[in-house]
């Protein structure tokens, strides 16, 4: 029991600390978003508090941190907007219908983990990978750069009149002493593992910055402004309360399920995704190995419970995943302590946080950006593929211009079917005559749906002589199109009067194929050896079959 404990404690300090940071840099992003899907900061506080607790303790990756997103809200957005609309003025209906989707999202990726859909992340290539963190790195980098003061007044861009807009920006004391607590925050983050990693740099970094915003009495845009400016009242809440309205605002229709099922299935899929994908990452960070299935399962209930308790639902944050790896949280006790620490800032710390300069966390999250970016896939682009080159930069466009969903299913479809192209090339027939005047067709390759117009093309049915035996022992059959050449190939031979017969098919092909037509069993040879196992212990065999498999 002793070792047990040992094991489980051995890094809890820096779990905790790194919960801390982690929950400072929450507030903002919670808030963010929130104002992004046209709710109350409220709304996204208590879905970070909710699934962040949940996922942490039942999730399938200790030391990921989950909690309201962008990407999420960004579709929440019409969402919440339709259902308003639906709904007299002032009623607030595009909230409820909110509540009701986020329970739904969960209900499809509890299902998800019940189905053991988890491990089809497995099939997402690493150019993939490598383009997702890239996109999500620019889109935070730019998410950050509106926290910025405005640069020039209205009607003055860059574009239209580039000497006005230099002399705005000069001129602008407010972006200069932003951006210098910005560099500040970086500076001490850069530094301060340099002389001891005993310390969490971004909690020091945090702290630090905003002492010096306080005791200098500087005027700048903090927490607290940030939610003011966005049309909140400020932090202050209590604990999350059961929405009984749910069910006296949301009918339970078909009509509504109409409404909100697509919204929930495209949720449930960037959910799912986003959190996998963060998953694969930090087990790379980690050289650790998480469990998808179960992730699934968490995020599913955290949704489920965060809709039923008014919060925005959300997924894995990648931003925040970093800063707490990068902050020495490895444990299931930094999720926790990140979602309590917010519950407590909600309850009866909030008007220390809403002190807290917005520069401070956005040099929290410049550093992340750095370190989330995958700057070795600039080295490595004249070194691969080009068709991975393409994946790469298609992925990180589309996560910039659209999504992370759209991103990843396009970056996979693009990887599936250059695999395939390539694959499909790749199908041989050597040809050889036996002294009874039998041809042989020996077949090398996959044979499935891309390969079967190349298959079709060895073949010279008019021409090739009375007994024909087509070889496939170095060959697999691997879709109906296959079974479906094969079988129309018998049928072009029986039709001129020559006989066929199919060789060396492994025993899941032969299944296949008598599953699809008993006309096969006529045509397939079955006792019969495979002519590599016996090779090596016949020399004067090997040599025969060596001269008859020439190149």
């Amino acid at each position: 029991m002793t070792e047990f404990i040992r094991k489980r404690t051995k890094n809890a300090k820096n779990d905790i600390l790194s919960g801390l940071t982690v929950a400072l840099a929450l507030v903002p992003e919670a808030v963010a978003f929130a104002f992004v899907a046209g709710v109350d900061p409220l709304v996204g506080l208590y879905a970070a508090f909710m699934i962040g607790l949940i996922t942490s303790i039942f999730g399938g990756r200790p030391g990921m941190i989950s909690g309201a997103t962008g990407a999420l809200a960004v579709v929440m957005v019409s969402l919440v907007s339709e259902g308003n609309a639906l709904g007299t003025e002032g009623e607030n209906l595009g909230l409820y219908y909110l509540f009701a989707t986020v329970i739904l999202m969960g209900l499809i990726q509890m299902l998800a983990g019940i189905l053991k859909l988890g491990k089809f992340v497995r099939l997402i290539p690493h150019p993939v990978m490598m383009g997702f963190v890239n996109g999500l790195a620019i889109v935070i980098f730019l998410s950050q750069l509106n926290m910025f003061p405005q640069i020039a007044p209205e009607g003055i861009s860059f574009w239209n009149n580039a000497g006005d807009w230099f002399s705005a920006l000069f001129a602008n004391g407010k972006f200069w002493q932003m951006l210098g607590l910005v560099g500040l925050t970086m500076g001490i983050m850069f530094g301060l593992p340099k002389l001891t990693k005993k310390l969490p740099e971004a909690l020091i970094a945090i702290l630090v910055v905003s002492a010096i915003v306080i005791f200098g009495n500087l005027e700048v845009s903090t927490v607290g402004s940030f939610i003011r400016d966005g049309g909140g009242e400020g932090l202050k809440g209590g604990l999350p309360n059961f929405q009984f309205d749910i069910f006296n605002k949301v009918p339970f229709t078909l009509k509504t399920l109409w409404f909100i099922g697509p919204y929930a299935l495209i949720l449930a899929a960037i959910g799912l995704i986003e959190s996998l994908m963060t998953l694969n990452l930090v087990d790379e960070l980690t050289e650790t190995r998480g469990n998808s299935n179960r992730e699934c399962m968490a995020q599913g209930g955290a949704n489920i419970i965060t809709g039923f308790f008014g919060g925005m639902g959300g997924c894995a944050m990648i931003g925040q995943s970093l800063i707490n790896i990068k902050g020495g949280g490895r444990g299931r006790l930094s999720g926790i302590v990140a979602a309590l620490a917010l519950l407590v800032f909600i309850l009866f710390a909030s008007g220390l946080i809403e002190q807290v300069p917005i520069a401070a966390l956005v040099g929290v999250m410049f550093m992340v950006v750095i370190g989330t970016f995958a700057w070795s896939s600039f080295r490595i682009l004249n070194k691969i593929p080009l068709s991975d080159v393409i994946v790469l930069i298609a992925v990180s466009a589309l996560t910039v211009i659209f999504d992370l969903a759209i991103a990843v299913i396009a970056g996979v479809i693009i990887s599936a079917l250059v695999f395939s192209w390539e694959n499909a090339k790749r199908i041989r027939a050597r040809k050889r005559m036996r002294e009874d005047g039998t041809k042989v067709y020996e077949i090398w390759g996959p044979l499935f749906f891309g390969s079967i117009i190349a298959f079709n093309e060895k073949f010279d049915v008019k021409n090739d002589p009375q007994k024909v035996e087509i070889d496939f022992v170095e060959s697999r059959i691997s879709d109906h199109s296959a079974l479906e050449a094969i079988f129309n190939l018998v049928h072009k031979y029986e039709a001129e009067g020559k006989s066929v017969k199919l060789k060396h098919l492994s025993e899941d092909c032969k299944i296949l194929m008598y599953k699809a037509s008993p006309k096969f069993r006529e045509v397939i040879v079955e006792a019969i050896d495979d002519p590599r196992y016996h090779l090596a212990a016949n020399p004067e065999r090997f040599t025969k079959a060596l001269s008859e498999y020439k190149l």
